[in-house]
C-alpha cells in the first residue's frame, strides 16, 4: 500500500502537477486546504505532511497519530507549535535553504532599490515628474565601499555575503553561531559584535528565524545605535522589527531608508503607516517562492520523507528539535 503524503494548502494546477510528477514512487500525494473535512480525514491515515505551515498547533499532531515527518516547503516555521510537535515526537524539517539563493538575490535588489530609490523615482517618472528634487536633498548612494552588516548568517546570509562582495561592499556579520577564522577569510567576512553591527554599518539585512529572542530584535534601541544615512533590510519575518519604532525612525529621518519584504502582520491592514513614507520600498513577502526553486524544494522534501520512510534520520531538522523530537 502506498504510503500517504498529505500536501496543504492547495496550490495553482500547474504547481500540482509538478509535485505529482515528482512524487516518488511508493507514495500517494493527497492534496487538501486546512481546516477542511478532507484535510482532517487525509490527516487521520497520513504518514507524511509537506507543505506549507498553517497555524500547526496540538489539534493537527493530534489529528494526525501515524505522523512520521512534517516536511515544510519554507524556511520559516514561526506558524508551527514547536511543543506540540515534541510531545507528539514528530521531526519538523524546514526546505533546506532550497529557497536561499532567491532571498539571497532579492535581498541585493532591495538594498539597491532603497539605495538608488527605485519605487519614487518610477513613481515620479509615471506623474509626468522628471528629475524631483536636487541632488543633495534627493540622495542617491552606491553599495561600493559601503558596510554591510548581516544578522544571521545561515543558508541565506551567507549568500548575501557572497553577492555584495561583487558590489565591492565590506561585509560584516553577527550571528550565535561564530564561523572559524578560516571560513571567514574564504567567505570575505568578519565578526562583529550586535551593537557594533548597528553603530558602524550603512545597510543592516536581517536574516534571522522568528522566535522569542528575535521577536522585536529591531525595536526603538537598535534603530536609534544605527547611522542616519544607514538603511535596512528585511527579508526574514516582520516581527523581527518593531514596525511602530520603524515608521519613527523612518518618518524622523533617524535612519534613510528600509526595505522590507515582510510585515508584522499579512497582508497589512489597508493604509498601514509605512505605506505613506517616500523611504520604504515594500515588497509582498515574494523573496523565496520563485519559478527555480518550486523543484528545488519539492526536491529536498520528497528526498527527505524517502529518507525517513528507509528509517534514516530526517535531514534539515529545525533547531529546538534537533536534539529529537
Amino acid at each position: 500500500m502506498a504510503k500517504k503524503i498529505l500536501f496543504a494548502p492547495k496550490q495553482p494546477d500547474v504547481i500540482l502537477t509538478m509535485a505529482k510528477a515528482m512524487t516518488p514512487a511508493g507514495f500517494e500525494l493527497v492534496v487538501a486546504d486546512p481546516g477542511t473535512p478532507e484535510f482532517i480525514q487525509a490527516a487521520g491515515d497520513a504518514e507524511y505532511y509537506l507543505g506549507l505551515a498553517r497555524r500547526m498547533g496540538g489539534e493537527f499532531f493530534r489529528s494526525a497519530p501515524n505522523l512520521k515527518l512534517v516536511q515544510l516547503l519554507s524556511a520559516g516555521y514561526d506558524h508551527v507549535d514547536v511543543e506540540a510537535a515534541r510531545k507528539s515526537k514528530v521531526p519538523v524539517s524546514n526546505n533546506g535553504g532550497a529557497n536561499a539563493l532567491a532571498v539571497a538575490e532579492h535581498t541585493v535588489m532591495l538594498i539597491l532599490a532603497v539605495l538608488k530609490r527605485v519605487v519614487q523615482f518610477h513613481n515620479s517618472v509615471a506623474a509626468g515628474k522628471w528629475r524631483v528634487g536636487n541632488p543633495a536633498d534627493v540622495r542617491v548612494y552606491e553599495m561600493a565601499n559601503r558596510t554591510l552588516g548581516i544578522v544571521g548568517l545561515g543558508n541565506i546570509g551567507k549568500k548575501v555575503a557572497r553577492r555584495a562582495r561583487a558590489f565591492e561592499t565590506k561585509v560584516q556579520y553577527y550571528d550565535i553561531r561564530r564561523l572559524s577564522e578560516a571560513d571567514e577569510d574564504a567567505l570575505g567576512v568578519r565578526f562583529v559584535l550586535f551593537d557594533e553591527l548597528l553603530r558602524t554599518s550603512d545597510i543592516v539585512s536581517l536574516h534571522v528565524p522568528l522566535d522569542d529572542s528575535t521577536r522585536n530584535l529591531i525595536d526603538g534601541r537598535a534603530l536609534g545605535l544605527m547611522k542616519r544615512e544607514a538603511i535596512i533590510v528585511n527579508t526574514c519575518r516582520g516581527p523581527v522589527i518593531d514596525e511602530n519604532a520603524l515608521y519613527d525612525a523612518l518618518k524622523s529621518n533617524r535612519i534613510a531608508g528600509a526595505g522590507l519584504d515582510v510585515m508584522v502582520e499579512e497582508p497589512p491592514k489597508e493604509n498601514h503607516p509605512l505605506f505613506a513614507l517616500p523611504n520604504v520600498t515594500l515588497t509582498p513577502h515574494s523573496a523565496g517562492p520563485t519559478w527555480e526553486n518550486w523543484t528545488a524544494r519539492f526536491r529536498n522534501g520528497f528526498d527527505n520523507i524517502q529518507r525517513v520512510a528507509a528509517g534514516r534520520a530526517p535531514l534539515w531538522v529545525i533547531p529546538e528539535l534537533a536534539d529529537g523530537a
